[in-house]
């Protein structure tokens, strides 16, 4: 289905937006701590493609998946005391980020960032890839009782905005990102660019699918938004 057919250019306010494999790619920075935590326990390295898979369900979840037997929550403290000094030097802008948000914000659209990542590693990001400016509300699962697919982050989101469902759309790269705006009653966009394949986006029925946010862009601009 095109953007044009979901009548997204009628009264558009607000996008809300993923982060890891919609925005930027972080898949290298990940994958570095997550084998800074294995080696601490003794574990081989994986591979930065065994790690993608297992991204998205926020830290908890990807401990638990990549050193499975070991106490998540020890692991996510190791983890974080890596990963505040390389997630800079592993990330980098996905290719169209910043001109989507740039052009979308030229038309009075709004933005918000709603990730499973902790918020403050979302915001170090968001300052070094320059793209701040451009992010009215950045939301992680310390902001709420239940983190994607839960809606509560959209739809706290979308109170901060000030904006209504029908007024906005949410942009993910992974099913959990589909549920999560099902559930909030919003539209979603999915990009190939993340944690799942195309073919796993497109059997979960999103109302867009674009392989990246070039092809985003583009399917929007064909419908005046």
């Amino acid at each position: 289905m095109s953007a044009a057919e979901t009548n997204w250019g009628k009264s558009l306010q607000a996008v809300l937006w993923d982060l890891d494999g919609t925005l930027m790619d972080s898949y290298p920075a990940i994958t570095a701590s997550v084998n800074h935590v294995r080696a601490f326990y003794g574990m081989g390295p994986m591979t930065v493609e065994a790690v993608r898979v297992c991204v998205g369900h926020g830290v908890i979840q990807l401990m638990a998946k990549t050193v499975p037997g070991r106490d998540p929550q020890q692991a996510r403290l190791i983890y974080a005391g890596h990963h505040e000094k390389t997630l800079k030097v592993g990330t980098k802008l996905l290719p169209g980020a910043g001109a989507i948000l740039r052009d979308l914000r030229a038309r009075g659209v709004r933005h918000a960032v709603c990730s499973n990542k902790p918020r403050e590693f979302s915001a170090q990001l968001l300052d070094h890839l320059e793209i701040a400016c451009w992010v009215d509300v950045l939301l992680g699962p310390e902001d709420v009782a239940a983190p994607k697919p839960a809606p509560d982050m959209l739809l706290l989101g979308l109170e901060r905005l000030g904006t209504r469902p029908e007024e906005a759309f949410f942009v993910g790269d992974m099913t959990v990102d589909i549920q999560a705006a099902r559930s909030a009653g919003l539209r979603v966009a999915v990009v190939a660019t993340g944690s799942d394949s195309a073919d796993k986006l497109k059997a979960a029925g999103p109302d867009v699918f674009a392989p990246d946010l070039g092809a985003l862009a583009r399917i929007l601009s064909a419908c005046g938004i």
